[in-house]
């Protein structure tokens, strides 16, 4: 879910550029602790995230969080695998969307947020983490981001609906801006990881919107709105930190 300090705590979504939010660690070739066993009570918890959802998530979904883990871990399944799965259900998402449905796409979005969470948890489990890991993680999630969003705006401009396929536009734009400025800062030196609205969060909000009907607009105001504050959040904190670290090193920060 930015970024992927957006689901349940995953420290690195935009990983690269989550929010977030799950894919892999950027912690180098080999990088992780690779695990022996797969008892559920040695599975990590989910990692510390930022977001508004975060915390109270990681408190309900922790043992869970660990059956289901330990049991992709026993399958045998790859990081890489559970990335291209967490894809292909997004596209499966919009393909409904396209067709008018929308209770599926909602729930379809669970499994979708969960293969999202595992992917990097699996590869740090099996010692796989790697800075390409991360790289076409947080890639992916920036596709499925569009997919998802591109095809709502689509099906709900088709039906006329064009305060709610607005609405659904800006959320794709906004959730772009978000996770290219924490790229940007992390290029420029600078760790960004907070945000009150992040990846897991923009999950939440389109599974409701999607499942209980009439929840769909008000859900999509709410990403707009604070997906935008999470926007002006990231980039003054951005701003600030590399004016900061510029001073420290006598250099000003580069414009281009």
């Amino acid at each position: 879910m930015d970024e992927k300090g957006d689901s349940f705590g995953q420290a690195a979504g935009e990983r690269g550029g989550s929010e977030p939010g799950a894919g892999t660690e950027p912690s180098g070739e080999g990088g992780g602790q690779r695990v022996e066993g797969a008892r559920v009570r040695d599975m990590p918890a989910p990692r510390r995230a930022a977001g508004l959802a975060a915390r109270p998530m990681r408190w309900v979904f922790t043992w869970p969080y660990r059956v289901i883990l330990a049991g992709v871990y026993r399958a045998g399944f790859r990081p890489w695998q559970l990335t291209l799965l967490a894809l292909g259900t997004n596209v499966w998402v919009g393909a409904l969307l396209l067709q008018g449905d929308r209770l599926v796409p909602g729930l379809l979005l669970i499994p979708a947020g969960l293969l999202d969470v595992l992917d990097g948890a699996v590869a740090r489990l099996r010692g796989e983490a790697s800075r390409f890991g991360a790289f076409l993680d947080a890639v992916l999630d920036r596709v499925s981001d569009v997919v998802l969003f591109g095809c709502l705006y689509w099906s709900l401009a088709g039906q006329g609906e064009r305060l709610e396929a607005g609405l659904a536009l800006a959320t794709m734009v906004v959730s772009l801006a978000v996770s290219h400025i924490r790229a940007e800062a992390e290029a420029a030196g600078v760790s960004l990881s907070e945000g009150l609205f992040q990846r897991l969060e923009r999950y939440v909000a389109m599974m409701i919107g999607l499942m209980i009907p009439g929840l769909l607009l008000p859900a999509l105001a709410v990403l707009v709105l604070l997906g935008g504050i999470t926007l002006l959040q990231r980039g003054w904190n951005a701003w600030t930190r590399i004016r900061t670290a510029g001073a420290r090193s006598g250099r000003p920060p580069d414009g281009g």
